[in-house]
């Protein structure tokens, strides 16, 4: 009984990966996703991003672009990245910096000690 359980469980391991790649086959319509909406359905390009409306006429998918405000919020983000100061890069804190973040640990934990040998009972 035992080595047929890891008969069928061996068998399924090296079957599985066939089978998720039929589901993804199923699921996956290549890089293209179709969304329900009313009068049709959207079409998103997963590679560019497009978003595109189709309706079905006479039997017949038609898709139009959607109206894509994509270009214009990447041309903002770009114009902010440029009026942005730069990030100033690799900047340690200096040694008075680490004293004093040090100091403020150790009145914590000392702070700390004390509550909780106060508090036994």
């Amino acid at each position: 009984m035992r080595r047929l359980f890891l008969c069928l469980a061996f068998g399924w391991l090296a079957l599985a990966p066939v089978h998720a790649q039929e589901d993804r086959a199923l699921t996956d319509n290549g890089r293209f996703t179709m969304t329900p909406a009313p009068g049709g359905f959207l079409r998103l390009d997963t590679s560019t991003g497009a978003v595109s409306l189709c309706t079905v006429v006479n039997g017949r998918a038609e898709c139009r672009m959607a109206a894509d405000d994509r270009a214009a919020l990447l041309d903002e983000i770009d114009r902010l990245r440029k009026d942005a100061p730069p990030a100033p890069r690799g900047l340690l804190p200096g040694k008075q910096d680490m004293d004093q973040a040090l100091d403020y640990m150790e009145q914590f934990m000392r702070r700390m000690k004390r509550i909780m040998q106060d508090d036994k009972p």
